[in-house]
């Protein structure tokens, strides 16, 4: 890796991407300071610190506070990655959108344009709805159609901006334009969250007491990046044999090769749709302007992660119970609608090839599903254990930060994910020289 870093600047086109990359994210972090027009943004602070909880900390950390501050960039890139998760979904269930999955790249830009529009809709619906919401309880200066369609009009170009530069990134840049525009919101908050841990932990303590509790707080923190990192590189090769065939005079095949199968298969995808689903009812009560009383303010408490390992509530800790379930269910549906273990296992068998040890057709099938079941199973509870560390110091020592386990997940597999692409890059000029040699 630390040769990667090192030879990628004495490749021109290299640092011309990263100079590229590094321009658009000085472009995302200024739209995330420009505020909306006809927007009171001290109101909106106030109102944001007076109704914080699990669901607006979690969105304000994916939009970088671009959320609590009220900028063009409030809604960030999450209607992209909404409808990219909507369109993969569907894509399973409807037979035209699985056909221009299976065509090539011409099928994937039509299903690239569909996930566009879909965004720009999303991006609508949600504006619209925050406009209204908020506007009738002061976030607008003045709450007329003129300043309401200004807001909508300036939330839904700046969410679209943003899904342009992510794309620009990806093609002239250094790749993974999305999640890097993703990663670069999540990264602006880690400072200050630092600044947090060390003016409770550190500050005003003993020399000893101090040193212990930064040593802790390091040491966590490497130990949850080397778990994410191996979440993210782990994988179980299943080997593959192909049978020699005679084809003409010539006798082919009879090589081996591997079917790759990640620990972590379905990402962070698990903890993020467990974490919505769980913030659902509080932040419908918080738009709505309910009141909670009795047991309906004991289940929001329940499902507020704030609140898990609290001692003096212990019942609040049965939602964490509930989100464990939540993650392990997601890990396994979300596996089993990307990898479909009897198609794989009907390739193999077409191209004459077979998992030493088992039978093509039925037992190679019943052998993958018992492998991907292990591996899954696996990469749930590493995920839980990742998103389970910043939520018990939270729980027991009050050590509350904007991002989570969700937030380092996505920061370590965009990192290694993009240094791999600038690798790649590096590999095929290499190449190229060799070849005009």
């Amino acid at each position: 890796m630390l040769e990667t870093l090192t030879n990628m600047f004495r490749i021109k086109d290299i640092r011309r991407r990263l100079f590229y990359t590094f321009l658009m994210i000085i472009v995302i972090r200024f739209g995330s300071q420009l505020p909306v027009p006809g927007v009171d943004r001290d109101y909106f602070a106030s109102w944001f610190s007076s109704y914080s909880n699990d669901a607006f900390n979690f969105f304000s950390a994916f939009t970088g506070g671009s959320f609590e501050n009220m900028s063009i960039f409030a809604l960030s890139i999450t209607p992209y990655i909404t409808s990219s998760i909507i369109i993969q979904l569907l894509t399973i269930a409807i037979p035209a959108l699985e056909e221009m999955h299976r065509d090539g790249e011409d099928g994937r830009k039509k299903i690239t344009q569909i996930t566009r529009y879909t965004t720009v809709g999303l991006a609508l619906i949600e504006s619209i709805a925050m406009t209204i919401g908020f506007g009738r309880s002061g976030l607008l200066e003045e709450f007329n159609a003129l300043n309401a369609i200004t807001v909508v009009v300036a939330l839904v170009a700046g969410s679209t901006l943003l899904m342009w530069i992510g794309e620009r990134i990806t093609e002239n840049g250094v790749g993974n334009g999305i999640s890097i525009v993703l990663m670069v919101n999540i990264l602006s908050s880690v400072p200050s969250d630092f600044v947090s841990l060390y003016e409770l932990f550190v500050k005003g303590k003993t020399i000893a007491r101090g040193g212990l509790a930064g040593l802790i707080i390091i040491a966590v923190v490497l130990v949850t990046v080397v778990l994410v990192i191996f979440l993210n590189d782990g994988e179980r090769r299943i080997p593959v044999q192909y049978a020699k065939k005679m084809q003409g005079r010539k006798m082919v095949g009879g090589q081996s090769t591997h079917i790759p199968l990640k620990v972590n298969t379905a990402g962070v995808i698990p903890v993020i749709f467990a974490s919505s689903l769980m913030s659902i009812p509080s932040m419908v009560i918080s738009f709505a302007g309910i009141s909670t009383s009795g047991i309906s303010a004991t289940l929001v408490n329940m499902l507020s992660q704030n609140n898990w390992f609290n001692f003096s509530h212990p019942e609040y800790s049965i939602g964490l119970i509930l989100y464990i379930v939540l993650i392990v269910f997601f890990a396994y549906f979300y596996t089993s609608i990307t990898f479909n273990p009897i198609e794989v296992a009907d390739n193999i068998k077409k191209q004459g090839g077979f998992i030493p040890g088992i039978r093509p057709g039925k037992p190679t099938t019943e052998y993958l599903d018992k492998v991907l079941g292990n591996l899954v199973f696996i990469g749930a509870v590493g995920l839980i254990i990742v998103v389970l560390v910043p939520i018990f110091f939270n729980g027991v020592f009050g050590a509350s930060v904007s991002f989570g386990g969700t937030s380092i997940i996505i920061i370590v597999g965009v990192i290694l994910e993009t240094l791999k692409q600038i690798e790649s890059q590096m590999v095929v000029r290499n190449y190229r020289g060799f070849l005009m040699d």
